[in-house]
């Protein structure tokens, strides 16, 4: 699948978030890479042969503080050539995707990993 395509689901998954949700996205930019940068690997310790298939670089919304302002957007970084690794059919890409980018939202809004296991949420 290429990039365009990829994208195209990327957007289709956001646009399905709840609208309460969309609504505090705001400052939030949204993005498809390949794969991690070095910089994104090595802030993560990441180990050779470790995969990530989204990533979320920001503040959370529950540690923003009344001084936080005029900063940059954060980030959702969603990485096509792992997903594209670990599913195969068009099908299963479009569930991985709309699962990866809402567990990456998540953690915009402060929920952890181990919180979302415990939901039974997108890990």
């Amino acid at each position: 699948m290429d990039i365009e395509q990829f994208k195209q689901l990327v957007g289709e998954a956001v646009d399905r978030l709840p609208e309460e949700f969309l609504a505090l996205l705001d400052n939030v930019e949204i993005l498809v890479a390949d794969r991690p940068s070095r910089v994104q690997r090595r802030n993560l310790d990441m180990q050779a042969g470790e995969e990530l298939l989204g990533l979320y670089e920001g503040v959370p919304l529950t540690e923003r503080h009344a001084s936080y302002g005029m900063v940059t957007p954060d980030r959702i970084t969603i990485f096509r050539l792992a997903i594209l690794d670990t599913v195969k059919s068009e099908d299963d890409i479009k569930d991985e995707v709309r699962r990866v980018v809402k567990h990456e939202v998540a953690h915009h809004f402060g929920i952890s990993d181990e919180r979302l296991e415990e939901m039974g949420g997108p890990v």
